[in-house]
């Protein structure tokens, strides 16, 4: 025992506080080993879902995108078809316009003409009929056709909107325009071309019509030429108890003939 101590105390003190100072730097790496394990395995394990969360999401980020461009395509496709309705329901609105405006639904204003009939001041002789000096609803009749023939586009009768379903017709010592009683003299406004005149006095009616009952019974009629004559929209019903719209054509059967329709 006496010898052990007597090493011991012969160990030199620098070579004891080197060996207690590696020995207690390795605890220290010993320890700091131990721990480094569990901490790789925690981190490994951790950044495995991490990883796999973030992939997910990009997926998502991705297929949101391509959502959003064919939405976009979409959107467009329909703009385009938007468009392309507006522009139908225009053109619609054009037809059922021009529709009216033919029918006599829509006051119109523009050049044209107005021609005034009015009675006879010449005396009536012993032998001769009274009403014959006075304008009758066929004088009325023969002016309106002769301005559509001249070209008129709307045509009123003392304010009364012709239209294709008005009749002219005597009534006692009036004439009946459409559902009204209107007297002389009658105020025939018509909406036209600039020569409608022109063909109105070329026209072989008219002029019989001046010959028989101008230069014959004295029947008055006056013309007066305007760049704003006024015709207003008919005011009537426009309900038909009788017509009906024809069937559409039918189309050729290739042998020469078209087939035939059904019969009203």
């Amino acid at each position: 025992m006496s010898g052990l101590a007597a090493r011991i105390r012969a160990i030199p003190t620098w070579q004891i506080t080197l060996g207690v100072a590696l020995l207690g730097l390795g605890f220290l790496i010993a320890a700091q080993l131990a721990s480094e394990g569990p901490r790789t395995r925690y981190t490994t394990q951790e950044r495995v879902p991490l990883v796999a969360t973030a992939l997910d999401l990009q997926a998502e980020q991705e297929g949101l995108k391509d959502r959003i461009l064919a939405l976009r395509a979409s959107i467009g496709d329909l703009e385009a078809t938007g468009q392309g309705g507006a522009a139908v329901t225009t053109d619609l609105g054009d037809q059922l316009q021009r529709a009216r405006v033919a029918s006599g639904l829509v006051a119109m204003t523009g050049p044209g003409l107005v021609i005034q009939l009015s009675d006879s001041t010449a005396p009536v002789p012993p032998d001769g009929i009274e009403r014959e000096y006075l304008v009758s609803g066929q004088d009325v009749l023969t002016v309106v056709e002769e301005l559509w023939l001249a070209g008129a586009e709307g045509i009123a009768v003392n304010g009364e909107r012709i239209t294709a379903a008005t009749a002219i017709v005597d009534i006692g010592g009036s004439v009946l325009v459409n559902s009204a009683y209107v007297a002389a003299p009658y105020q025939v406004s018509a909406i036209g071309p600039p020569d409608m005149l022109d063909r109105l006095t070329r026209s072989a009616g008219f002029v019989d019509f001046i010959r028989g009952r101008v230069e014959m019974f004295g029947i008055g009629v006056g013309q007066s030429v305007s760049d704003g004559v006024d015709v207003p929209a008919y005011a009537g019903s426009v309900n038909l108890r009788y017509g009906r719209p024809a069937p559409s054509p039918t189309p050729d059967t290739g042998r020469g003939s078209p087939v035939p329709t059904e019969s009203p």
